[in-house]
């Protein structure tokens, strides 16, 4: 991929994520409900949960917004009950895309997410058709000029899977899903702040878009994302600005 930068793209991604300020606390008190509803309301025994509150708090999220939310998934509180629904499907160029929703609505989350992908090119799949192109892990990224041996000294004493220094100079933290809060945790313990940390979907490859392509992929993704059913988009293509 000859000019691509992946700390470029994840300064991008963050920059779109943050123009999208207003559908992020909706999306963190659906996480956290579904996360009560399926694993019970205790964060030390409930690592997805665990990890729906720390995002909540990173973006500074209120705590009784935080203490409702769990409560409406545990049941002491009356609440919707939303549904967890993955569907798969395909971009510009064969691009794999993996939708991730919390719906209270089966038949409008598909009705939705289909018309997205056809719209603007792409098109829904079956399930199974590109999920084993992804990696389901934790992911935390570190500025280029970051300390490659204390960022690997910390992460793998705390239990990272991997550390990966890219050719950009940025440095990728992996972890097993249900671990990542610990190695968050500890990394900023030792003073290293991470500026995308996450549990995702990690394309095992990427493909590269620009010019005409890149902009009908990211038409297909902004899209997606403006569904307000839709949680998480991932995807295998990397748009060149």
């Amino acid at each position: 991929m000859a000019g691509h930068s992946k700390w470029a793209n994840i300064q991008h991604r963050k920059g779109r994520q943050d123009a999208k300020r207003g559908k992020i606390f909706t999306k963190l008190i659906k996480e956290i409900t579904v996360s009560a509803r399926l694993g019970g309301g205790d964060t030390s025994m409930n690592p997805r949960l665990r990890a729906a509150v720390a995002a909540a708090k990173e973006e500074n999220m209120p705590a009784d917004n935080i203490t409702r939310a769990i409560k409406k998934g545990t049941g002491e509180l009356e609440g919707v009950n939303y549904e967890e629904i993955r569907y798969e499907g395909y971009g510009i160029n064969g691009a794999a895309i993996i939708i991730d929703c919390l719906t209270d609505n089966k038949q409008r989350a598909v009705a939705d997410v289909r018309h997205a992908l056809t719209k603007f090119g792409g098109n829904l799949g079956t399930d199974g058709c590109v999920a084993f192109m992804f990696k389901h892990c934790g992911q935390l990224v570190y500025a280029p000029g970051t300390s490659e041996d204390k960022v690997m000294e910390v992460a793998l004493e705390a239990g990272a899977e991997d550390v990966v220094t890219d050719e950009d100079g940025s440095i990728e933290v992996i972890t097993p899903p249900g671990d990542f809060v610990i190695v968050k945790e500890a990394m900023e313990a030792a003073g290293l702040k991470a500026v995308l940390a996450e549990v995702t979907m990690k394309p095992l490859n990427e493909t590269e878009f620009s010019g005409d392509d890149g902009v009908k992929m990211q038409k297909i993704l902004d899209a997606l994302e403006d569904l307000d059913d839709v949680q998480d988009v991932y995807t295998t293509a990397v748009i060149d600005e």
